[in-house]
């Protein structure tokens, strides 16, 4: 069956998906490599904000308390925060701020999380940690200008809700920590954004809680955050896990599920952020590798921004060091993108939705169709995912008829990556698997990872053109439909190339 496209269009196609994407810890910006990798996902896809754990952890080195006349004193230094938050300007994305985790000179206990040792206790002295975060944003605030720190939300702590995340993940003590943060944000400037309280999946009464205290305790609240993973309990293999997957529609109902809680209480219109997102919540996990992940993710991403104000795919690069060091180039990391900037074809999925059109013109399960205001048309196919097992299908159709308004033709250019095509996992795979690869290996890596491209001319009818896409093992397709104005001479000839005339045979030949 073909699918027509009305030419009208039903309004504008939310970015919500590129409002924000995840990172690892603060002061791994500092680092060559993952500035360079950052720089290309911002060539390519271009986020507005950038969101990691780590801001006020001693690896930062913001807290540095020191002795003197006999009186303990806190320094507050901004060597790290400074440069780091230079070099995302710079490549064109602030930062999404969040607040955490504890400096261990501060805190109230010895509970970390993490390789890199997280502190995840309270506070031994709540007014040193107001005047930490009043000092912080003070100083983003001297640095940047208000008016544009005030453009970055400002999040208290992550996944409070869990107690690898907060001692004993005690709710009472994650309230006092966000009405201490909130206010001390507050007396910086009334305008500036802050929130909470980034929960994980798992206990979401915790967010109707949170807008209880909110309104009997008056505590100022811009925003209200969570997080949203789809994965099971994981299978531990040595460096890595299996796990699985819940449907991608119930990352959807996840990201649902804040507004509907809502619902009624003083939060109700406030924005909803999902600070992360991700199908599993484990940074060793090959199926974010893989071709099927891009399938996977693409009605998330086409659908997302109807039910949030954003949604933040956790991460942009494999540089991330939860669970330790990656022992592999290829380890199941969160990122769009390994280490030395490799594209994963997930990382294709983000860049094909980057070249999609403004204007909404038709949304289904397995496509997505804009239009800019060129009259480029744009598709978005997926492969849906079976998530059970299931041998998945090796061809899918998508028949569609696209207003093209009046030109005679279209240029069509596609771009696809599938398991055969594009698929720089499995080509690694292919290559033995090498944990370190030669220079020689990576380059040919690097041109593996690409799309497969192909292009062609489609002729218009009634103002109309239509597409008919074959689509092989979970394949995510862009295909850019640009209106022809042609601009041939009249004396081009193509049985001219080798020389001869419109009426002589084979090469001259009368």
């Amino acid at each position: 069956m073909r699918i027509r496209v009305p030419g009208q269009d039903s309004g504008r196609l939310s970015d919500a998906w590129r409002f924000c994407v995840g990172t690892g810890r603060f002061e791994l910006a500092l680092r060559r490599d993952y500035q360079d990798s950052l720089a290309l996902v911002q060539r390519e896809i271009g986020f507005r904000h950038i969101r990691g754990h780590g801001l006020l952890s001693d690896g930062a080195g913001v807290h540095r308390p020191y002795e003197y006349g006999g009186t303990r004193r806190v320094h507050h230094s901004f060597t790290y925060v400074d440069q780091v938050i230079d070099a995302y300007l710079d490549l064109g994305v602030a930062p999404f701020v969040e607040l955490g985790f504890m400096p261990s000179e501060l805190a109230s206990g010895e509970q970390t999380v993490f390789w890199w040792q997280g502190n995840v206790t309270p506070p031994r002295s709540w007014r040193e940690w107001a005047e930490l975060v009043r000092a912080t944003v003070s100083h983003l605030v001297d640095r940047y200008g208000l008016d544009q720190v005030r453009t970055w939300p400002i999040e208290v702590w992550n996944e409070p809700n869990l107690k690898e995340f907060w001692q004993d993940a005690d709710e009472d003590a994650y309230h006092r920590l966000y009405e201490v943060s909130a206010h001390a944000v507050k007396d910086v400037d009334a305008s500036l954004q802050v929130g909470g309280p980034a929960i994980s999946p798992g206990s979401d009464e915790w967010m109707t809680r949170f807008a209880e205290f909110a309104t009997e305790r008056r505590v100022p609240v811009d925003f209200v955050s969570r997080h949203a993973y789809t994965s099971g309990p994981a299978q531990h293999v040595p460096f890595g896990v299996h796990q699985r997957l819940r449907p991608a529609s119930d990352l959807l109902e996840q990201f649902a599920t804040p507004r509907r809680q809502l619902r009624g209480t003083a939060l109700a219109e406030v924005p909803v952020h999902i600070t992360e997102f991700n199908s599993s919540y484990r940074p060793d996990n090959p199926i974010h590798d893989t071709a099927l992940h891009a399938a996977y993710l693409a009605p998330v991403l086409a659908a997302g921004g109807d039910l949030v104000d954003s949604f933040s795919y956790w991460t942009f690069s494999d540089m991330f060091e939860e669970v330790g060091i990656p022992t592999a180039l290829f380890h199941g990391g969160f990122g769009l993108l390994t280490h030395r900037q490799i594209k994963k074809p997930t990382y294709h999925l983000y860049a094909f939705m980057a070249r999609m059109g403004e204007r909404l013109l038709a949304r289904g399960e397995d496509h997505l169709v804009t239009r800019d205001a060129s009259g480029r048309v744009t598709v978005l196919a997926w492969v849906p995912v079976d998530v059970t097992g299931a041998d998945p299908a090796d061809r899918h159709t998508l028949r569609l008829s696209l207003p093209m308004g009046e030109a005679a033709s279209a240029f069509m250019l596609r771009s696809s990556v599938s398991e055969e095509h594009g698929n720089v996992w499995r080509a690694w795979s292919e290559m033995g698997r090498p944990r370190s690869p030669r220079p020689t290996q990576l380059d040919a890596l690097r041109e593996l990872a690409e799309p497969v491209r192909v292009h062609g001319s489609l002729p218009v009818t009634g103002g109309c053109a239509d597409l008919d896409l074959t689509l092989g093992r979970h394949e995510v397709t862009l295909v850019e439909l640009t209106p022809v104005a042609d601009e041939t001479p009249p004396w081009w000839d193509e049985r001219r190339l080798l020389g001869g005339t419109p009426c002589d045979g084979p090469l001259g030949e009368a």
